[in-house]
């Protein structure tokens, strides 16, 4: 016939429990003696210590592979990307619409430009890097071999921009109907666009809704100098400054919606990427109300 455990009560329950932590009769602690809590303490010292040691030494081995001037893969950075100032985003992209005689329409892409032209001011520029306007070709061919070495960068002044600087015209054509936009081209490292003697350009158009009207560029040539390319990387350029080219536009068809397209020409950059619209140009809504 089967037999059923009596059932404990609640102060036979606490005192088995207290039997577990502290065994007066054995001089065990939750079921091990003293000395059998030191040497599992320090197995698991001397466990952790070794995983430790080697994830270090793993670690150190990656890091001596590892250049501190430029990734080991960059080869998903066919061409550079492009970006736009000032970089208004609407519902389906990048947009610049304004109402010319509504200054609070067009002052908030006036203080865009301003703010991030600050850094190609002239006196920052002449205290943090150098005049190359007499260099042909690429920037010289550079080795680093040591953590902190580093090289100057070459420098880019508002002044280049004309009339699109903000010096002349603080407004930069806004309060008239005739903006300006800064094209910028991304930095990718060793990164060599054009060739030695072409420099890559920047050509804008319009792609539905008629035509873009006539477009005045800064600098003039409407290209970038080869002497900035190719970037080291910013531990070996710290005060690397990207070049610029500015677009005027002097005569768009007012209140109407202009879908414009601003490509980088040159050798070694494509602009037909499906899955990247900022991959070698960049696309915009333009439409300017009166």
């Amino acid at each position: 016939m089967a037999t059923f455990n009596e059932k404990k009560t609640c102060s036979q329950r606490m005192e088995n429990f207290g039997r577990f932590v502290w065994n007066s009769d054995t001089g065990e602690l939750m079921g091990r003696t003293l000395v059998k809590w030191v040497y599992i303490s320090l197995y698991y010292v001397a466990f952790y210590l070794v995983v430790i040691g080697l994830f270090a030494l793993a670690l150190f081995s990656l890091m001596q592979t590892l250049s501190p001037y430029e990734p080991d893969y960059q080869d998903r950075l066919q061409s550079p990307g492009v970006t736009l100032r000032p970089n208004n985003f609407g519902e389906e992209g990048l947009e610049i619409c304004f109402n010319i005689s509504e200054p609070k329409t067009w002052a908030p892409y006036v203080s865009t430009l301003h703010s991030f032209l600050s850094a190609y001011n002239t006196s920052l520029q002449n205290a943090t890097n150098r005049n190359c306007e007499h260099m042909t070709g690429y920037y010289p061919k550079k080795t680093f071999s040591g953590p902190d070495d580093t090289t100057y960068s070459c420098q880019f002044t508002r002044e280049m921009l004309g009339n699109c600087s903000g010096l002349c015209d603080s407004n930069f054509g806004y309060d008239t109907g005739k903006p300006c936009l800064i094209i910028k081209m991304n930095r990718i490292i060793n990164f060599c666009p054009g060739n030695e003697t072409d420099p890559p350009s920047v050509d804008c158009t319009a792609t539905e809704n008629g035509e873009l009207g006539e477009v005045e560029y800064f600098p003039s040539n409407r290209s970038f100098p080869l002497y900035y390319f190719p970037y080291y990387g910013k531990k070996a350029q710290p005060n690397y400054t990207n070049p610029l080219v500015a677009v005027k536009l002097l005569n768009i068809k007012n209140n109407t919606e202009l879908s414009v397209v601003c490509k980088i020409v040159g050798k070694g950059i494509s602009s037909d990427n499906p899955h990247d619209p900022y991959e070698g140009k960049v696309s915009f809504k333009l439409k300017i109300e009166t």
